[in-house]
């Protein structure tokens, strides 16, 4: 097994210094995803980053790439933090366990490697999927410092097939029960989450989604009168009811379904029928243009939302759903793209009923049936105010600038955690 090391993203420091010291102490992020846009944890982890720092400093972040994804042909860059990643050559399972274990210890080496020593780190940053007994013992005493959990959420056994034979579910609690053991503090996407983990004792700041606002142009679809583009982007699973979605623009009239497009993106149709709740027969018997792109690039999602007037979600309540916060709502709203949604989690307090979107009253096929025959009798006018209301809305309320004094100053806190 062979670690090798990428440096990415650097910039100048803030004191000037060639060897990547500061002044003063900084946070460290440590992460194992497809770092910075792979998927929704990283898009989390690169704002949580960037919020993290101090203003006049920047948070290190070390990422082990996983084994399981195929490295990019151009290495990753991560703007304004300074982004360190690790690979591990090899793709074969025996490679991967050893490289999992002996993860703690690669990255003190890579911090190592940047001039980092023992008092320029202030915090460590863990998602939840990281916190094991490894990682949090020799971070905590080799860096001397306190160690933040990130909990971006809570899954139960009804999301799984195979409930709790499910592995990934085994190890998400036992990360779980061990935050609320070694933890002092945790940052939490989510009231019901932080909820649950106050209730253990920790001190917790929820802190949703967070998007960069200037990454979203502007959304300018065609007018109405040509159409109702909507949009799922994101991989449903047995999280997201796109079943519903489907069946709900069935029950439209013939002429109102032909007035409307459904564009998937994140799932192929195959996919959808063996992995999420879909039953793709319905489909066949719809006049609407439903269109699966399958998996696309962040670049394709961000364009698809500029074109599209509504992004669309259904969930069910309780259970998952109201531990987590979709990220593809702020950035959906970012985008001046309104949403149409029903009310789980904490949407409540950003997605209001003809502002920033369409709010369904439950989540059900006539409930967005309803909905959408809401969204075909708006004039271009009254979309325009509801898409510049989504903006100024993640701008508000999930844009990382927003967040950084809230941020910075919890997870510099001193405790013993």
């Amino acid at each position: 097994m062979t670690d090798q090391t990428m440096v990415v993203g650097r910039e100048p420091w803030p004191d000037g210094a060639s060897t990547g010291r500061t002044d003063r102490p900084r946070p460290l992020l440590v992460g194992a995803y497809a770092f910075p846009h792979g998927d929704a944890t990283s898009n989390r982890l690169l704002q949580l980053a960037r919020s993290a720092a101090p203003e006049g400093s920047r948070t290190l972040v070390v990422n082990d790439w996983p084994c399981e994804v195929a490295f990019p042909a151009r290495p990753p860059g991560a703007a304004g933090v300074d982004l360190v990643t690790l690979r591990v050559r090899g793709l074969h399972r025996l490679t991967r366990l050893p490289a999992r274990l002996a993860r703690p210890v690669r990255v003190l080496r890579a911090t190592r490697r940047q001039g980092v020593r023992r008092g320029d780190v202030s915090v460590v940053l863990l998602p939840m999927a990281l916190m094991t007994l490894g990682n949090w013992t020799v971070l905590r005493l080799a860096l001397r410092c306190p160690v933040v959990v990130d909990a971006s959420e809570r899954h139960d056994r009804r999301q799984f097939r195979h409930g709790w034979l499910t592995p990934y579910l085994v190890r998400h609690r036992w990360s779980t029960f061990l935050t609320t053991r070694l933890v002092g503090r945790a940052t939490a996407v989510s009231t019901t989450l932080a909820g649950y983990l106050t209730a253990h004792g920790l001190e917790v700041l929820v802190v949703p989604p967070q998007v960069d606002c200037d990454d979203f142009r502007a959304g300018q679809p065609p007018a109405l009168s040509t159409g109702l583009r909507l949009l799922y982007a994101g991989t449903p699973g047995r999280k997201d009811m796109l079943d519903v979605i489907v069946r709900g623009i069935s029950r439209l009239g013939p002429e109102q379904q032909r007035r409307v497009s459904l564009t998937i993106a994140g799932v192929t149709r195959e996919d959808a029928a063996a992995h999420s709740d879909l039953d793709v027969s319905v489909l066949d018997g719809l006049c609407a243009d439903v269109r699966f792109l399958g998996r696309v690039p962040r670049a394709t999602v961000l364009a698809l939302l500029a074109e599209s007037h509504f992004s669309m979600l259904v969930r069910p309540t309780g259970g998952y759903a109201a531990n987590g916060f979709p990220s593809k709502v702020p950035e959906s709203l970012a985008a001046g793209c309104p949403v149409l949604l029903n009310h789980t989690s904490d949407l409540a307090a950003y997605v209001h009923d003809g502002v920033e979107g369409l709010v369904l009253d439950g989540n059900g096929p006539d409930d967005v049936r309803w909905a959408i025959e809401r969204a075909l009798r708006l004039s271009d006018e009254e979309w325009t105010a509801m898409s510049r209301a989504a903006r100024s809305r993640a701008r508000e309320s999930f844009d990382h600038r927003a967040w950084r004094d809230r941020v910075s100053t919890f997870v510099a806190a001193d405790d013993r955690g």
